[in-house]
């Protein structure tokens, strides 16, 4: 038998055997705490606190997950951070009252929903400086969100009662759409064929055809139906109901509530990890983070983290 060898792996892909098999983290704006809570999803504990400006709200994270772009309200700015250092790196001036953050599917923008100046200010993430600004017809844009293409914006007008459209290439809104009371959080399905948006005061969901952008189903949720979040393979959007401190479960085939879990108070924004097993509830006021196993729709724990967490992205 001829004798063993060792398997010899360059340093660089050794290097990188772990970051290919570690777990995700979620990323958490705590607005009164003026942090970025750090989760490890693997043991869903709280592995760092990053300064994220005087108010953060919106963020998202590059592809590469170097930078975490955050949206930092009162001083109407968005804070970029080294996801490397764990720290501050520079600003982008967007207007008063910044929101919503979302990165496009190539990674190449970053979108901010500026409420006072009603409109969507984009951030080019090659530079990490201002690009340019579309104006919105709606009023106090919230949330802004891309089309798994990246072709359509869909940005939700709060004080519009409207969903403003947004033709990327064109740089410009092309469409609105009549929604319910204080429209919110928006979740396209992964083909791209349907937006789900949670219009908070109406205590309903609105599902939009993304290519006729018609109305097509209206759900009711719980009280104060607020963030939305998509799973991956798009059997199911979650909503998460403010009022009620839970969570609705909706099939996207029937578009029927199917479960309702009980999450902390004044349940906001959400996000689910890559594979879909498991959804991250931000509740503001109860400081903490919820996880829930989407396969039997039971809650797992509560994470305890800064002031009034605001949303949750996982990278």
């Amino acid at each position: 038998m001829p004798p063993l060898r060792r398997l010899l792996l360059p340093a660089a892909l050794l290097a990188c055997v772990p970051a290919l098999f570690a777990a995700p983290f979620a990323y958490v704006p705590n607005e009164g705490s003026g942090t970025i809570s750090v989760i490890d999803t693997a043991t869903d504990e709280v592995v760092a606190e990053i300064p994220g400006g005087s108010k953060p709200r919106g963020l998202a994270v590059s592809r590469d997950a170097r930078w975490l772009y955050v949206s930092d309200q009162p001083k109407n700015r968005l804070q970029i951070v080294s996801l490397e250092r764990r720290a501050p790196e520079g600003t982008v001036d967007l207007g008063e009252s910044p929101e919503g953050v979302a990165l496009s599917p190539d990674g190449r923008w970053v979108v901010a929903a500026v409420e006072e100046k009603h409109e969507i200010v984009v951030t080019d993430t090659r530079t990490n400086t201002r690009a340019f600004a579309i104006p919105v017809k709606g009023r106090n844009p919230e949330h802004a969100v891309f089309s798994p293409d990246g072709k359509q914006l869909f940005v939700s007008a709060e004080n519009g009662d409207a969903v403003d459209i947004i033709d990327m290439a064109a740089r410009k809104q092309v469409a609105q759409v009549a929604v319910g009371a204080r429209p919110r959080g928006i979740g396209f399905l992964p083909d791209g064929s349907r937006a789900y948006v949670a219009a908070e005061n109406a205590n309903e969901v609105y599902v939009i055809d993304a290519a006729t952008h018609a109305v097509v189903a209206r759900i009711p949720a719980g009280l104060r139906a607020n963030g939305v979040a998509v799973h991956p393979d798009g059997s199911r959007v979650y909503v998460s109901n403010g009022g009620a401190a839970s969570v609705s479960v909706i099939d996207t085939k029937t578009n029927l509530v199917v479960a309702t879990v009980g999450v902390g108070q004044r349940p906001w924004n959400m996000a689910l990890t890559p594979d879909g097993a498991k959804l991250y509830v931000a509740n503001g006021r109860s400081g903490s983070v919820s996880v829930i196993d989407t396969a039997r729709n039971e809650k797992l724990r509560d994470i305890a983290v800064g002031k009034l967490p605001w949303g949750v992205v996982v990278r």
